[in-house]
């Protein structure tokens, strides 16, 4: 994928998204990052861990969820893209639903958007990144994070979602967005139950005929918490190292399914895993 004088190697190795949240209130690690200091060295570490993408975000997306002020979004995160963009050269993405976020952060040095509304959250998102020429992300979310969660319902999970992205894509594309900068997001924890959340990651390879490379973002999910308690004593919970080593587990079995990029907090841990599924796929190749 090429834009702008960047490129992102896709098809061969999974590439690794880093999760820079500036937000006080994220579902896993709400506050580590809400200070502009905190999230830019963050970043860093991030990179220096093996980040192929660093995705910043100032909007909590967590199941119910209140909404922020697009000042607000814009306070918190162009600052810190701006001093990433400064000393990183990896491509910045900007995780927001809002097109004068996007605007700005773009300005500040991001070249990625990354919308979990797919384009239907602001209608001038589409005009902003198609006329900044960047990638964006589409992610399937039926609703909004205060109602995706209240009785999530699919009579076939996999096609509703595959069909959802085929047709974000093409109101994408008659935006004026390149086909070929497109990625798609099956939102894993979006508006799905635990079932809906493994059947999709168990047929990653259903959304192939979309034609767009996949994004993956399960990391620390409620989903992998609620999976793993079941074969814990009644009452007790996974600790968050447990959930850390089911998020691995889903990561490299991504991997090895071949989704294209992969959204992660535990950078480090992840690369590893990611390593060893790559290396499984591609043997003999």
């Amino acid at each position: 994928m090429r834009w702008g004088g960047r490129c992102l190697e896709l098809g061969g190795r999974t590439l690794l998204m880093g999760i820079v949240n500036v937000t006080p209130d994220s579902f896993s690690d709400g506050g580590l990052c809400a200070r502009e200091e905190d999230a830019v060295a963050h970043g860093l570490a991030l990179a220096e861990a093996g980040a192929d993408i660093l995705d910043v975000g100032g909007e909590s997306t967590r199941p119910f969820a209140e909404p922020v002020a697009a000042a607000e979004e814009i306070r918190r995160v162009v600052p810190v893209i701006a001093r990433l963009a400064e000393r990183v050269s990896v491509p910045i993405s900007v995780d927001t639903a809002k097109a004068e976020v996007a605007r700005r952060a773009l300005e500040a040095g991001a070249s990625i958007v990354n919308d979990v509304t797919a384009l239907t959250g602001d209608l001038d998102m589409a005009g902003v990144a198609a006329e900044a020429g960047v990638p964006v992300v589409l992610m399937h979310m039926p609703g909004t994070p205060r109602t995706m969660q209240v009785d999530p319902r699919y009579t076939d999970v996999v096609a509703e979602v595959r069909d959802y992205l085929a047709q974000a894509m093409e109101r994408a594309v008659a935006a004026g967005i390149r086909r070929d900068l497109l990625f798609v997001d099956p939102g894993a924890g979006f508006g799905k139950t635990v079932p809906h959340n493994l059947l999709l990651i168990r047929n990653l390879a259903a959304l192939e005929a979309l034609g767009a490379p996949v994004v993956l973002a399960h990391s620390r999910k409620s989903f992998i918490k609620k999976t793993l308690a079941e074969g814990l004593p009644e009452g007790a919970e996974p600790s968050l190292d447990q959930i850390v080593d089911g998020t691995l587990g889903i990561a490299a079995a991504a991997a090895f399914a071949g989704v294209h990029v992969i959204r992660a907090h535990d950078m480090a841990r992840v690369r590893a895993a990611v390593r060893l599924a790559d290396a499984l796929r591609m043997a003999g190749e």
